[in-house]
């Protein structure tokens, strides 16, 4: 992926759209905080996040701006971490937290829930060992809990910490006494979030800037 100069142009605007999944008017207007948030440069690095206040109260800050530079969400089959991103690598990244199209297939509502899961995943599985903790496992929920908006913040902890315990004792239980619990695949991890609408649960906020706003 390419660092794009100056502001899109007509033709950029239409592969990033395909690609996305965001609006010409979209891509106009993240481009504008793209810039804002570089400063005026054409790329992106990690300390450019430092000064955004919504950001510096969020319990999982750290994963959210590791996702901007994990390949892996930049391209399926790659992997390793970048220094620094240009403005698509931006627009894909932030294209996970976009609501999906309506309407939609059972088939495309799949896909898409597959794929926000695994940024998800990709995001608390920060050594890539295709794994992810327990306690990485209760912050997934309590912060999806929370984003809903159905509940606060302690009754939104007790349920994930209930989730995690449960997840303990399963997993624990059926395990050989000389066995070790090495962690939640990605596989487990499907299946332990099927109840959860996550299409339309996962948004980020920053910049003033609310995905789920944004793209209605």
């Amino acid at each position: 992926m390419g660092t794009l100069q100056s502001s899109p142009a007509p033709s950029e605007y239409a592969d990033l759209s395909e690609k996305t999944g965001f609006s010409f008017e979209q891509i106009g207007v993240l481009h504008k905080r793209f810039r804002h948030l570089s400063h005026d440069e054409d790329v992106l690095r990690r300390e450019d996040f430092n000064g955004i206040p919504d950001l510096a109260s969020n319990p999982i800050r750290t994963q959210i701006v590791e996702a901007f530079f994990d390949r892996r969400n930049f391209s399926k089959d790659d992997e390793g971490k970048v220094d620094e991103i240009g403005f698509e690598e931006f627009l894909v990244v932030m294209s996970h937290f976009r609501p999906p199209s309506l309407p939609m297939t059972e088939e495309q509502r799949e896909s898409v829930r597959k794929e926000k899961l695994r940024f998800l995943f990709n995001m608390h599985d920060s050594d890539n060992d295709g794994m992810i903790t327990l306690e990485e496992y209760r912050h997934v929920v309590e912060e999806l809990l929370s984003r809903s908006g159905a509940l606060g913040k302690e009754p939104a902890k007790g349920i994930a910490d209930l989730a995690m315990l449960e997840v303990a004792s399963i997993s624990v239980g059926h395990m050989e006494p000389d066995e070790f619990y090495e962690g939640i695949t990605f596989d487990h991890f499907l299946k332990l979030l099927a109840t959860f609408e996550i299409e339309s649960k996962m948004s980020v906020r920053f910049l003033n800037m609310d995905t789920i706003t944004l793209c209605k």
